[in-house]
């Protein structure tokens, strides 16, 4: 079987465990950008921009955050979930990567179904550190906001049936336990479920009406 068949063929079988591990490939419509203008150029921030306008964040910051949030998890999510099945992984890295923001929210897809040879972090580090350029938010909420997109994704996978909550947090600590990655957050021991407590916050609970997600390490808000 080829490279491309069987990056195809883990995309379908991930896709069936959850809608949100969707991940489509090839060139979209009109007005998708590719994943490299998010490391140069005003794309970026503009994109930021909007986000803090429309969830009417008062602090860069926070929009930063929730641009990522949405960026990290539809990348890793998929990812997360071929790793866990132990299907071919995909090719996330910018340079393979369209991207859209618009009124239904953040969207990406892959312009070729390629194997990744990049770690999760190699893959995201790129826009990180764009981000950072941006707006000074800080690094480990950025990755503790993948950690915790990773985390949830092997606890779909486990309620799926596809694999075991134990076999998952297996997984989990071997992806989460390498730098960045690590001291983003822990595993707590919960039978037949995957359950992660991060250690920093998105910040989402300072937009109005915003609360605590349900792995932050502030009090229920």
């Amino acid at each position: 079987m080829s490279d491309y068949a069987r990056v195809l063929a883990a995309l379908r079988r991930v896709r069936g465990l959850s809608p949100f591990f969707a991940l489509d490939v090839g060139r979209p419509d009109d007005g998708w950008r590719a994943g490299t203008e998010l490391l140069d150029g005003p794309a970026l921030g503009e994109t930021v921009g909007r986000i803090g306008e429309r969830y009417r964040a008062g602090e860069a910051r926070v929009a930063a955050s929730l641009f990522f949030l949405g960026y990290s998890a539809r990348l890793t999510c998929p990812v997360v979930a071929a790793h866990a099945v132990g299907e071919a992984v995909p090719d996330i890295r910018p340079d393979n990567v369209w991207w859209h923001y618009g009124p239904e929210g953040f969207r990406v897809r892959l312009r070729e179904p390629v194997g990744g040879t990049a770690t999760v972090a190699e893959s995201l580090a790129p826009v990180v550190a764009a981000l950072r350029r941006v707006v000074p938010v800080a690094e480990g909420l950025l990755w503790g906001n993948a950690a915790s997109s990773m985390a949830g994704a092997l606890r779909t996978v486990a309620r799926s049936g596809e694999r075991t909550a134990e076999e998952c947090v297996d997984l989990g600590e071997r992806l989460l336990g390498e730098h960045p990655f690590a001291g983003s957050g822990e595993f707590v021991p919960f039978p037949g479920e995957v359950a992660f407590r991060r250690r920093s916050c998105c910040l989402y609970y300072r937009l109005d009406g915003g609360g605590t997600c349900g792995d932050c390490p502030l009090p229920p808000r």
